[in-house]
């Protein structure tokens, strides 16, 4: 019944799955080999799946660091069975509503070197959020910790306003019937996700739909109902 609910609400569900996941690729393939990027911290980073951030990042550098952060109990045993024998990549038990937890980890201190630059992926995890948990303030938390020449990376569910009015329409019913029966999901405007950058300087093409967030020939799943329905953007610290 809630399956049968949730594809009501978002009929191509597993299309937007698939363009997440492209999407974090060419993301992770983008920081790795363009910008350097060498460690990485992935905040409810999910259950793992075909390809995940250490996977991507080893293709440019075998040495690349990776700590995983979830609360969720199924994505803590596949995670840890995922990564045994791997002496780059960890996963740790930990809240995004606790970032300071996060930051004084000692698995996080111990494996991430916050005189350098980190990429920080907060994908499809704010929007689960609510305004009263105050995403805005958890993001400034995490943003502040990093170096300059980080990184943050973002994934959020997006109510296109006056951008598309009849999709908007469609996400705060779809918002409201989320939240009643299906958990917690949080469509925000386009400056409310630019707002979790902060300071730090979007990169082109700046906070996009996600098929647009530089395609690189690989082939994505078509999205139709999702696609004005959810952004992407990647900004720099200076």
């Amino acid at each position: 019944m809630v399956a049968q609910r949730a594809l009501e609400i978002m009929p191509d569900a597993q299309e937007a799955g698939r363009a997440c996941r492209a999407l974090l690729r060419r993301v992770v393939r983008h920081l790795a080999a363009e910008a350097g990027i060498r460690q990485f911290l992935d905040i409810g980073s999910g259950l793992p799946t075909e390809t995940n951030v250490h996977q991507v990042a080893h293709e440019v550098d075998p040495a690349a660091r990776v700590v995983y952060v979830d609360n969720d109990p199924s994505v803590l045993v596949h995670g840890h069975a995922l990564l045994a024998g791997d002496g780059t990549s960890v996963l740790i038990e930990a809240d995004i509503r606790s970032p300071e937890t996060i930051l004084g980890h000692a698995v996080v201190r111990e494996r991430l070197d916050f005189t350098q630059p980190i990429g920080l992926l907060l994908f499809s995890v704010l929007h689960h959020l609510n305004d009263a948990e105050d995403p805005g303030a958890i993001a400034a938390t995490l943003r502040d910790a990093l170096p300059s020449g980080s990184h943050l990376a973002i994934i959020h569910f997006w109510d296109p306003a006056e951008e598309h009015p009849e999709t908007s329409a469609t996400v705060r019913d779809a918002e409201r019937v989320f939240n009643e029966s299906l958990g917690t999901g949080r469509w925000r405007r386009r400056a409310e996700i630019e707002a979790f950058f902060g300071d730090f300087e979007l990169i082109e093409p700046g906070l996009v739909p996600l098929a647009e967030w530089r395609p690189d020939g690989e082939a994505v799943a078509e999205q139709k109902d999702s696609y004005h329905t959810m952004l992407a953007g990647v900004a720099r610290k200076r």
